[in-house]
């Protein structure tokens, strides 16, 4: 595996572990030439899961979007960088394994997915993803949805 920092690919495996019911495996990897550590992926090459677009257009499930779009929530507050990457992983398992008969996902349930888990991680965040996943527009459907979360978490 090259390195992505120096771009040797002499490494050696730290850590390997079973992600997806068995589907891909994590492997924590050291380069041996500058000691950078990086995280790579072993998956099964199959037909690839697809996202359902609102319009109806399929698209290939593209992990990069959805990172993006977590990191864009999360941006300037905090949380730690390395928790972008356990909620990708945990995001992109429910949503195989929602979809799992049909291998696709509709971009709703995925969005919906990513709103339980930053709900549960940074209030703020969840805002900044609800107002561009919901397409708010106005001041009002803003300030419905905090008061949303008031009364969420008056409950729990």
């Amino acid at each position: 595996m090259r390195c992505p920092y120096c771009g040797n690919i002499e490494d050696k495996v730290l850590e390997s572990r079973t992600m997806v019911n068995g589907e891909s495996i994590r492997r924590r990897r050291e380069c041996l030439s500058c000691g950078y550590r990086f995280t790579s992926y072993e998956r099964i090459d199959e037909k690839p899961f697809m996202v359902i677009k609102r319009d109806g257009r399929r698209q290939p499930y593209d992990r990069l979007k959805l990172e993006k779009g977590i990191e864009r929530a999360l941006e300037k507050r905090p949380v730690a960088t390395s928790m972008v990457e356990q909620l990708s992983n945990d995001i992109e398992d429910l949503a195989i394994k929602k979809g799992r008969e049909n291998r696709e996902i509709s971009t709703s349930e995925l969005g919906e997915l990513v709103l339980e888990k930053l709900y549960d991680i940074d209030k703020v965040a969840y805002i900044r993803f609800a107002s561009v996943y919901r397409h708010f527009e106005n001041l009002d459907e803003f300030i419905t949805e905090v008061k949303n979360i008031e009364k969420r978490g008056k409950t729990k």
